[in-house]
């Protein structure tokens, strides 16, 4: 007795839920925008002048929980002209492993230069393996105008530190402020 009340109160929630109004997402035809803080695909992202934020420290792969990133480091070759970013070293090597990652955004916080930042761009589904394991070419800001391609001269100053500290310039010698009127204290 008991069993045929339970599979009338079963037919019962289908037939009033048969002829609602069906919500359903239209994904992907009509793709909602994310939240502005989603954690998404990663980019590798690049100073005005077109060189990598990177300096290869590893620091994201070594805070990465799932051991989904992989950085070799390289030294820039000034006399060779073959400058890839400001600092001593740079990125030679560098993937994300899309099958692993669990898009935490741990790899974000490591990052010194702020070279790592997560998309929006949530759509990493593939029918092959290999094509989820991106590289640095796959991962790095596309040159906008003005940018040039790496490696070349650095172009916002003499040193890193001139793009480290957003100064466009070499630093300039401090001029002296012009005297202005004297403060006076109590002892007036």
């Amino acid at each position: 007795m008991a069993t045929l009340r339970d599979q009338v109160a079963g037919f019962g929630v289908t037939f009033r839920t048969m002829f609602r109004k069906v919500v359903t997402e239209q994904y992907p035809y009509d793709k909602q925008p994310t939240a502005p803080r989603f954690h998404g695909r990663h980019q590798l992202n690049r100073w005005p002048d077109g060189l990598e934020k990177c300096i290869g420290c590893e620091l994201c792969a070594w805070a990465c929980p799932a051991d989904a990133i992989y950085v070799e480091g390289a030294s820039n070759d000034d006399a060779a002209g073959e400058r890839f970013s400001p600092g001593e070293r740079y990125g030679r090597v560098y993937q994300i492993n899309y099958l692993r990652c669990i898009l935490c955004g741990l790899c974000v916080e490591a990052c010194p230069t702020r070279a790592l930042t997560m998309t929006n761009e949530y759509e990493l589904a593939d029918d092959n393996r290999a094509d989820l394991i991106y590289e640095k070419s796959d991962l790095l800001a596309p040159l906008l105008p003005g940018m040039e391609q790496p490696p070349h001269p650095m172009r916002l100053g003499d040193d890193e530190g001139d793009y480290y500290r957003g100064a466009t310039a070499p630093p300039s010698t401090p001029t002296a402020k012009p005297a202005g009127p004297a403060v006076r204290g109590d002892d007036a």
